[in-house]
């Protein structure tokens, strides 16, 4: 596929190159990825510990390509499943152009923050920004003093932020800026990939995630962590005429404990079927084919903690 390119027609001055964002979890990373992409490719829930896998948004423009590491969000591991969590991040920050680290502006910067930015600081060849998210949930005041106490953390870490940026991903402000910031941050250099590609996650990776925001929409509390997902079998319907294609799913939704099967199975199937249907739309509109969705809830016991399931699970 790289040959779609001709370095010719790369303009003087182009820029290519990889911007990681970190911050505690919630911290809004997944929806500035999908705003600076300009589409859903990073599942974002209102749950903390969403992101699990390091998703890669591309951002095309005619000077430069920016290609989004979504990192899961740091945070003081429990389980082994969070330590693995945690080491992904971590190499992650070493191998990027630039680190954006991202304080919610509706929150205070907290002993989260600090603890990232601290580890943050063992990485230091890779320019790092602040980012300020969420500047929609504040006051002009409460932004304000937001950036100040960003300033100041960096100061006592001796962190060197190179910029710091409020923005909104949901109402679009400043995420232009942003861009053009971690542009200029960027290596010059020919694009990495094609133009029209949006992420380099396999299908069955993105499916899956869309599969597991659905299943946490609206659950109860205790359940985040607690489901995993794996498509096991995908692929276009064979009978199908060309210009009516179907794209066929199974894949298995595992919990911990059985208690927690019939939470996500529901009264007489019925939550299952919500959450099939409201996966199957998302994947419909990421893939842009119609799909049969077929999902299984099954329990590995205790799969956090046990190196065998988590393996088995991709971790």
């Amino acid at each position: 596929m790289a040959d779609h390119f001709s370095f010719a027609q790369v303009p003087d001055g182009y820029r290519s190159g990889f911007a990681s964002f970190v911050g505690r979890p919630n911290a809004g990373k997944s929806t500035l990825t999908n705003s600076l992409v300009g589409q859903k490719i990073v599942i974002t829930s209102d749950k903390p510990q969403t992101t699990r896998t390091v998703v890669r948004g591309i951002v095309h423009r005619e000077d430069a390509q920016l290609i989004l590491v979504d990192t899961p969000g740091l945070h003081r591991p429990r389980t082994l499943l969070g330590e693995r969590l945690n080491d992904l991040v971590r190499s992650t920050w070493a191998e990027v152009d630039v680190v954006a680290v991202c304080f919610p502006a509706n929150e205070k910067v907290g002993p989260g923050d600090r603890f990232i930015v601290n580890e943050l600081a063992k990485v230091r060849r890779t320019p790092k920004i602040a980012v300020a998210t969420k500047t929609d949930l504040a006051t002009p005041d409460q932004i304000g003093r937001h950036l100040l106490d960003i300033a100041e953390l960096g100061r006592e870490t001796s962190t060197d932020w190179q910029e710091i940026v409020p923005v909104s991903a949901v109402s679009g402000d400043q995420v232009g800026l942003l861009a053009d910031l971690l542009v200029r941050l960027m290596p010059e250099g020919p694009p990495l990939y094609p133009d029209g590609d949006l992420t380099d996650a396999p299908e069955e990776i993105l499916a899956a995630e869309l599969i597991r925001e659905a299943a946490l929409d609206g659950v109860r509390d205790e359940l985040p962590h607690s489901i995993a997902v794996v498509v096991e079998e995908m692929g276009l319907r064979e009978d199908r005429p060309d210009d009516k294609p179907l794209l066929d799913i199974s894949a298995n939704l595992y919990v911990e404990r059985s208690s927690q099967k019939g939470i996500v199975i529901g009264h007489q199937g019925a939550r299952l079927r919500k959450v099939g249907t409201a996966a199957r739309q998302q994947i419909e509109a990421l893939l842009g084919t119609p799909v049969y969705l077929d999902l299984h809830v099954k329990v590995a016991k205790d799969w956090q903690r046990d190196p065998k399931q988590l393996r088995k699970l991709g971790f």
